[in-house]
């Protein structure tokens, strides 16, 4: 079950990706594993802020955390 990520633009997503029908497994579970990444990100990108010892999460936090995590 979605906690973020509303299923119908996943769904759009991956029928303008190519796909004719899409399945509502299929859409359930690319929003698990989207879902799991951004959490993943946001994890990384909160420990790199921190370490600079601020408080703001910047976009080049999230852009390195990005990096790190998309191994």
């Amino acid at each position: 079950m979605p906690k973020y990520l509303p299923k119908n633009p996943v769904s759009r997503l991956i029928r303008e990706a190519g796909a004719e029908r899409v399945s509502e497994a299929a859409v359930d579970s690319l929003v698990y594993h989207m879902e799991k990444f951004a959490e993943e990100v946001a994890k990384r990108a909160v420990e790199l802020a921190r370490h600079a010892k601020r408080k703001t999460v910047t976009k080049d936090d999230i852009e390195l955390a990005v990096e790190s995590v998309w191994k």
